[in-house]
């Protein structure tokens, strides 16, 4: 398991007709808080401020299709114009699983990132690909500048 850091800085969170939405730093467009987005937007924050990934190269909730079924993968970070991370996040409840990673290699079939990575916020599996294989990891890489 990957330890998660997470820094100081909270999304921005505000109510709004009675319902709490979260700002989306990437999508510059507020969201209604969801156990998922919650954990998305907090790793958001670590790939940015921890991690040193410039907001610029990261794309959120981006649709794909696998076996013909269009899907929505949560974060993918890239580098020199490639996909080089993938994270799939799901809700803090949600233990991580064979099944949750089995959804992320799913994803990554199509996008091809070197790192993939899972996380339910308290917890995060990552994976890096070695050949035709992909080797549990216990750090993400931070940006190299």
């Amino acid at each position: 398991m990957i330890k998660i850091e997470y820094p100081y800085i909270k999304p921005a969170v505000k109510n709004e007709n009675g319902n709490e939405i979260i700002f989306c730093i990437i999508r510059k467009r507020w969201f209604k808080i969801t156990p998922e987005e919650w954990v998305r937007q907090n790793f958001l924050l670590y790939l940015i401020n921890v991690l040193k990934y410039p907001a610029s190269l990261i794309a959120v909730e981006k649709q794909l299709i696998t076996a013909e079924v269009k899907k929505r993968f949560d974060i993918v970070v890239y580098k020199n114009s490639v996909p080089f991370i993938i994270v799939e996040c799901k809700e803090m409840n949600v233990p991580l699983s064979e099944n949750t990673i089995k959804q992320v290699l799913n994803y990554n079939g199509n996008i091809q990132a070197q790192i993939m990575a899972v996380t339910n916020g308290s917890y995060c599996a990552g994976f890096e690909k070695k050949g035709n294989n992909f080797l549990e990891i216990y750090e993400l890489p931070e940006a190299s500048n």
